[in-house]
């Protein structure tokens, strides 16, 4: 017990002489020791790694789980899952889940009708892409985010450590370095003291004795405080170069980050390649499932519904073959046809042609020779040539 409570008095001591020290250094009344240049920017350069490295880690987080709150779900479960030393089971991805959905859809609608045989496939690419998503966040994971979480929750904790300590001594080297100079003003004064001339009165003997008693105290004094300086000179000095090795670490930290982003970037072209093979594959069957159903449908619409008005411009202005094809004659399909939607303003400019309003539904269909930047529109009684850049064609 008495051995506590003397560690726990010294503890208490070297606390307040550390915080005068720091107070005395803020307020300007104590002198402070200065860390040379090189290791100056050493530990700025840690702070920024730090600083920066965070922001990427935390980003990447984001990017790879957008939802906060599925993300706060996903590491609170991860977190249990790891305290219980247990693996934590595998989550669909949104992509896997809407595929679900449209399968199961799919065989409510019925898989024979058009509709629901096109949910099954569309569901199916959903779902391939949903499996590409996750394996693209487990490599990113593994590859990118481990090292970054590695080194804040690793190296930094350490190095932030060995920086406190290293101030701390610093704080006791300053307080050493004012006790011995207090000391040595204290022993010179008390050395000038002895010095003077006697008065030649009664207690002149005394007087002498005294003064040369303190000269003699402040003489161990400052001894003994110069000897502690050069014990907090020497712990300094070695707590200097422990931390110094370690924030020259950080080169190795910037080239094994640079290795990870690497395969980061690898692991997310992959992703996007897989993506687009996917939809590519996708775009075809459909297309080719779809001529049956509603020929010519699909092409026109993926290959137009993203027309820009500069685009649009550029299409009508290439001139038309309208001699070939009377209006009047043409009559519309028994099927084929649908419905589509007015995106801009249209003038006819010729009797071919029909105008057109913006936002007005209009039933549109192709005929044989027609070129393919054409269909043939009818509104009520009225029928005549219209842009397919100008519309939106609806199923």
């Amino acid at each position: 017990m008495d051995f506590n409570v003397k560690k726990l008095a010294s503890g208490a001591g070297l606390f307040f002489t550390r915080a005068v020290q720091f107070t005395e250094e803020k307020l300007g009344q104590a002198e402070k020791t200065e860390l040379d240049a090189h290791f100056e920017n050493l530990m700025s350069r840690a702070d920024c790694t730090k600083h920066w490295t965070e922001k990427i880690y935390r980003q990447t987080e984001i990017l790879l789980q957008p939802n906060p709150i599925d993300h706060t779900g996903a590491r609170i479960e991860e977190f249990f899952y790891e305290k219980l030393d247990m693996k934590a089971p595998s989550r669909l991805t949104n992509g896997e889940l809407l595929g679900q959905y449209m399968q199961d859809a799919a065989k409510e609608f019925g898989a024979a009708t058009p509709y629901g045989s096109t949910l099954i496939k569309v569901g199916d690419c959903e779902r391939r892409l949903g499996a590409a998503e996750r394996d693209f966040l487990q490599t990113s994971a593994i590859s990118f985010l481990t090292p970054l979480r590695n080194f804040l929750e690793g190296d930094w904790r350490t190095i932030s450590k060995e920086r406190r300590l290293l101030e701390n001594l610093r704080l006791d080297l300053d307080a050493c370095k004012a006790r011995v100079k207090k000391a040595k003003t204290a022993e010179a004064k008390a050395a000038c003291e002895g010095e003077m001339a006697p008065d030649f009165q009664e207690t002149r003997p005394r007087n002498y004795v005294l003064s040369a008693s303190a000269s003699a105290l402040w003489t161990e004094e400052v001894e003994k405080a110069e000897h502690e300086l050069r014990v907090a000179q020497t712990e300094f000095d070695r707590q200097g170069e422990v931390t110094r090795l370690l924030l020259e670490g950080i080169s190795s930290t910037h080239v094994n980050h640079l290795r990870c982003l690497h395969e980061f970037v690898e692991a997310q072209a992959a992703y996007y390649k897989q993506c687009h093979f996917h939809m590519q594959e996708l775009q075809k069957e459909l297309a080719s499932s779809d001529e049956d159903v509603l020929p010519n449908a699909f092409t026109l619409n993926s290959t137009h519904s993203m027309a820009t008005p500069s685009s649009v411009s550029e299409a009508i202005s290439s001139p038309v073959e309208t001699d070939t094809l009377k209006i009047e004659e043409v009559q519309a399909p028994a099927t084929g046809t649908r419905k589509a939607k007015v995106l801009y303003d249209y003038d006819a400019a010729d009797s071919s042609e029909l105008s057109l309003l913006a936002d007005e539904l209009i039933t549109v269909y192709t005929v044989p020779g027609m070129d393919s930047d054409w269909l043939i529109g009818e509104r009520g009684n009225q029928k005549g040539k219209v842009p397919v850049t100008y519309l939106e064609l609806l199923s």
